[in-house]
């Protein structure tokens, strides 16, 4: 690699990594801020909610690669512009393979990764965080056990202990079930404990009342009384794992007898298209961005600044695989688009970069948006082509 090419392959990575950790740094913030209630509600420690937050972190990394590489890259290339830097490779002779070469080897790369991650990476960190919430929603005893904290085990069932003393022993329980439409119960006892097994709250010494609809109370004394949790347990102790939580090597090859895919097979396809499409989005989101901004201009052209073209193009093709992505999973029909959109986008791109044109405008097009970006204040008025303008 020539000595310009590493400088724009320097410049270039540096400005993605710019761009990649705030934007990763934001987005795994706001994910795992979604999980603070679930650690906190189930009482796990810090521990396990950084330990979640960890896990979260290779889903986001897919997404992100792609759009900070756009931003790199078409910033990259239009400061090199505004200093002047692509005119003198111009003027040099310098081919535009000198400043696209570094740009696709930075998008390859990152496709790679972007494959690995996708594939290997994040179906291994899903199933662990669809694992870890399960169990903490299983652990109905560290949600009971919270003193003086009212605590939502299920919709509509409400617990509430006093105190906790050794040997697992409850103090002052009070249990809100308002799960059947037809009536609601209220139980309090003066103490209680959890069986071994976790099946059963066991209280004593309490009392339950019954209202129903007509706003008629009986209630009811007793000894001992078992509330069930068999199915409370059971349902939250089995992790629901989807097709975006299963590797390369299932998707495959997936198990007709799995529960998930017996009821819509069609989304394990589904994704299995969509992981051998969007691993490819960084490389082609880099050669948006050298079309729009690896050629020199002039600072009196008026045009929209290259980054925001590149990113709103990009935004475009990736809404369009995430619609067919997700229309994949209805209608086979949509599978084909899939792979259309990347290889349409990618060729046009690349006919338009071996050609070595510019990206224009129709003229009327080019004065109607010059007359807005004049209005608007993103841009000069233009000098009259009349040579006895003054100057």
């Amino acid at each position: 690699m020539k000595l310009i090419e590493r400088y724009i392959l320097r410049r270039a990575t540096g400005m993605f990594l710019a761009t990649l950790l705030p934007l990763m740094a934001i987005v795994w913030t706001t994910q795992a801020l979604a999980s603070v209630n679930l650690v906190t509600d189930s009482g796990q420690s810090i521990l396990a909610f950084l330990k979640l937050a960890t896990l979260i972190l290779p889903s986001i990394i897919p997404l992100i690669l792609p759009f900070a590489l756009v931003i790199g890259v078409a910033q990259t290339l239009t400061a090199m512009n505004a200093d002047s830097e692509l005119t003198v490779l111009n003027a040099a002779g310098a081919s535009r393979m000198t400043i696209i070469r570094p740009v696709l080897c930075l998008g390859i790369a990152l496709s790679v990764l972007s494959f690995a991650v996708d594939n290997f990476v994040e179906p291994y960190s899903r199933m662990a965080v669809r694992k870890m919430i399960a169990t903490a929603h299983a652990d109905l005893l560290s949600s009971v056990v919270q003193e003086n904290t009212f605590r939502k085990i299920a919709d509509g069932l409400y617990v509430q202990v006093a105190a906790r003393r050794s040997g697992g022993v409850l103090h002052g329980i009070f249990v809100a079930d308002s799960r059947n439409p037809a009536y609601e119960l209220v139980y309090y006892a003066r103490e209680g404990a959890v069986d071994e097994n976790g099946s059963a709250l066991v209280m004593k010494d309490g009392e339950v009342h019954r209202k129903l609809p007509d706003s008629n109370v009986s209630i009811i004394k007793f000894d001992s009384y078992a509330f069930d949790l068999t199915d409370l347990t059971k349902m939250a102790g089995e992790a629901t794992i989807r097709a975006k939580d299963r590797d390369l090597f299932f998707l495959l090859n997936p198990d007709p007898k799995d529960p998930v895919y017996e009821k819509n097979p069609m989304s394990f396809s589904a994704e299995l298209h969509r992981r051998f499409t969007e691993w490819t989005f960084p490389l082609l989101f880099a050669l948006i961005a050298l079309v729009v901004s690896s050629d020199a201009r002039s600072h009196r052209e008026a045009r929209m600044h290259p980054m925001i073209t590149a990113l709103l193009t990009c935004l475009f093709v990736r809404w369009a695989t995430f619609y067919a992505a997700n229309s994949a999973e209805e209608s086979a029909a949509f599978v084909p688009v899939m792979y259309l959109i990347p290889l349409a986008t990618g060729y046009l791109a690349v006919r338009q970069l071996i050609g070595n044109k510019r990206l224009e405008i129709p003229l009327t097009w080019e004065q109607k948006l010059n007359e807005i970006l004049v209005r608007l204040r993103l841009a000069k008025v233009a000098p009259a082509s009349d040579g006895n303008q003054s100057a």
